[in-house]
């Protein structure tokens, strides 16, 4: 039978877990990131924008949990370092979408390999059916939660 007792401890438990495994990706990701002249934030809007293609400021601070001047100081960086250019559109010159130049595509493509490498290193020790029942998991969380 599954008591309070018993409840309160998996809570404990699985906040334990859940700490353990975001500060090893946390630092995982910024090992990855170091060997670059990228900043975690400037790395998390290539990988947007390689994921979803050009998108205006707004959109893009959405996707990044930021707020807008947070991320028009991230982008002004990225234009700097020549990752990301901004691009007015023909309907309406104020409208301003911001895109990744071909050596911020290269970098989506590295980061994104990057991920994909430690997600198969992360559930090489799992069988199939736990694989498949950890990507629900995972798909209801974000759905519910973020």
């Amino acid at each position: 039978m599954f008591t309070m007792e018993s409840s309160n401890e998996v809570t404990k438990n699985l906040t334990d877990e859940l700490l353990y495994f975001f500060n090893g990706f946390s630092s995982w990701e910024s090992s990855v990131i170091k060997s670059s002249e990228l900043t975690v934030s400037e790395a998390h809007a290539i990988e947007i924008l390689g994921r979803y293609g050009r998108m205006n400021m707004k959109d893009l601070a959405g996707k990044l949990g930021v707020t807008t001047g947070t991320t028009t100081v991230t982008v002004d960086r990225l234009e700097k370092k020549n990752y990301a250019q901004r691009e007015f559109t023909k309907e309406d010159r104020r409208m301003i979408l911001i895109s990744l130049t071909e050596k911020g595509m290269e970098a989506a493509k590295e980061h994104h390999k990057y991920h994909v490498d430690l997600t198969e290193q992360m559930i090489s020790s799992l069988l199939e059916d736990e694989v498949e029942q950890l990507l629900n998991i995972l798909k209801k969380i974000n759905a519910n939660t973020f």
